[in-house]
């Protein structure tokens, strides 16, 4: 049963990367045929954007809780079914505001897939295999970034939109039969179940919660600014050849981040630490933001290999997932592994923000180099206020 639970929840994670990424890598063709304006298609791919990370806030709250609650099986079931019906209904869109309003629903019901996923897992497996749980889910359900790549390459965006839909509804009707962690059913009656207070008033929770979103942003800087706007940062570079394209980065850019999760989650495993892998990633990712945005008048397979080696360097996200869940009792568990990597997400929103307010006085790469170094410093001192977490049991709540 551990392993038809690990199998379904990465095939699930792998249908709401390629969900979530499909804007991403048909946001140009998709907003031309809509009639935006070449001008105003880096101001709407971000309003766009924004968009689809509001929805994922909003949704990290109502499914974390919820997943609490209710349970972390019925929040995979209502969670994919309204993506599913969102993502499909992103093929019929006719202008911008219908296009919005879609991708914060979608964005909505992504929420709760990760999340819901991972603690079910977590709790699922023995301590010292946790971690290899997790790494597979992480680690394949990235790869729907490259499916997503490859659907643009081939498809109009409105059948990639329709395929990704029913990817949706097919994993749905495989998981209808998954049962809750026997770890949920103990605390069924515990009456504290995903109560969001328990969080505001511990200092210690608040913090490590703070934390462990301020340790993803370099990952969500690269994936969502450096890839999905690889086309006007490969023209600022003046890169060889034809332009650059975001589903050619996003495609080897998951590549990268497909593997880079793996090697990452086995390093921890060797090394029993979370803490040390991700300090290490951290640094390697700063390391190739840096060779990415001084790589003027290169080829397009340096660019290309750059957003591997970024996607590669960019893989602790397995590790974060697993830090967030062992971080926090298993009343508050759900919650906190639902919310933390949707703000992650989200903290898209503040970046491209502070992105768009230094590009519009500065150059694209000198604003990009400011928010990289942000991004990368609270991420270092966000790794150093959390606990190491590698030999935790998960048999605790939060009182």
């Amino acid at each position: 049963m551990v392993s038809r639970i690990i199998i379904l929840s990465a095939l699930g994670y792998f249908v709401d990367i390629l969900d979530l990424f499909l804007f991403s890598v048909v946001r140009r063709n998709s907003l031309i045929a809509l009639g935006v304006p070449e001008a105003n298609l880096l101001s709407q791919g971000i309003f766009l954007l924004n968009m689809q990370m509001a929805g994922l806030m909003v949704g990290s709250v109502l499914w974390g809780v919820l997943g609490d609650k209710k349970g972390r099986v019925k929040v995979l079931y209502g969670s994919i079914l309204l993506y599913s019906i969102a993502t499909l209904l992103n093929a019929f869109v006719s202008n911008t505001f219908q296009y919005a309003v879609l991708r914060f629903i979608s964005g909505l019901g992504l929420s709760g897939e990760l999340g819901a996923a991972i603690t079910l897992v977590s709790e699922s497996m023995q301590t010292r295999y946790r971690g290899i749980g997790t790494m597979i889910v992480a680690g394949f359900g990235l790869m729907g970034g490259v499916l997503a790549a490859l659907l643009s390459e081939l498809f109009d965006w409105k059948i990639c939109y329709l395929i990704g839909g029913g990817f949706g509804i097919g994993l749905l009707l495989l998981r209808v039969s998954l049962p809750e962690p026997e770890l949920f059913k103990e605390i069924k009656t515990h009456k504290n179940r995903g109560d969001l207070r328990l969080l505001f008033r511990s200092k210690t929770r608040l913090l490590k919660g703070i934390s462990l979103i301020l340790m993803g942003l370099p990952i969500w800087f690269n994936s969502g600014i450096l890839m999905i706007f690889a086309p006007e940062f490969g023209k600022a570079l003046s890169i060889e050849g034809p332009p650059i394209t975001a589903s050619k980065s996003v495609l080897y850019s998951y590549f990268g981040v497909a593997l880079g999760d793996f090697v990452s989650g086995a390093i921890s495993q060797w090394m029993k630490s979370r803490k040390k892998v991700v300090v290490l990633f951290i640094l390697l990712l700063a390391t190739a933001m840096a060779f990415y945005l001084t790589a003027y008048q290169t080829s397009q397979l340096y660019f290309y290999s750059l957003c591997f080696v970024l996607g590669f360097f960019a893989g602790y996200w397995a590790l974060l997932v697993t830090m967030t869940a062992e971080n926090f009792g298993t009343n508050l568990r759900a919650t906190m592994t639902t919310m933390v990597p949707n703000l992650v997400r989200a903290s898209v929103i503040p970046l491209s923000f502070l992105f768009e307010f230094f590009y519009a006085r500065i150059d694209i790469i000198t604003s990009a180099t400011y928010v990289a170094l942000v991004s990368v410093f609270l991420g270092l001192v966000a790794v150093s206020q959390l606990p190491e977490t590698f030999h935790c049991e998960l048999n605790f709540l939060e009182k």
